[in-house]
């Protein structure tokens, strides 16, 4: 867990760098090509599990507007790039999207928010061909915060959708 939770305080601050030099962070710091890098697969076309860690993380965070568990559309893009590489993995392969809020809000609003981005996320990728079956949601609600901090510029990163790869 402590592993985790690490993994996602180092991408939240790198994405915090991407964004300091980017004048549109979801789109143009990340390039489908570069997402997709060292994909290729084992000729089959599929990313066979032992490749989970690294999988998981090419899978880019969505974030989300205060109170919201609407799509933003400058995340479509990021949402389209993760599920051309799921589409790839192989059948084995689940994914479970985990929604996360900032620390605002009753600990019993933040995980039914929580639980409405996950979902939310999961429609999206369904929609976009993502075998629904290999899709699972969970709320963390504010119990994993990416950055710790009680003001906007930390609140912004804990209002996510992050992805868990398993086997």
């Amino acid at each position: 867990m402590k592993r985790r939770n690490f993994a996602h305080i180092v991408t939240a601050v790198l994405m915090a760098s991407v964004m300091a030099c980017a004048t549109s962070p979801d789109e143009e710091t990340l390039d489908s090509g570069d997402m997709r890098e060292g994909y290729e697969g084992s000729g089959s076309g599929s990313i066979t599990g032992s490749r989970v860690p690294e999988i998981e993380s090419k899978l880019a965070d969505v974030y989300f507007d205060f109170d919201s568990w609407t799509i933003r559309e400058d995340s479509k893009g990021t949402l389209k790039r993760n599920a051309e590489i799921l589409m790839e993995l192989d059948s084995g392969v689940l994914v479970t999207v985990e929604g996360h809020c900032d620390e605002r809000g009753s600990e019993e609003y933040n995980l039914a928010l929580g639980e409405k981005r996950s979902n939310s996320v999961k429609r999206y990728l369904t929609a976009l061909g993502v075998p629904s079956a290999r899709l699972s949601v969970v709320s963390f609600g504010e119990e994993q915060p990416a950055v710790q901090g009680h003001d906007e510029s930390a609140w912004r990163w804990n209002r996510r959708a992050g992805f868990d790869v398993s086997r």
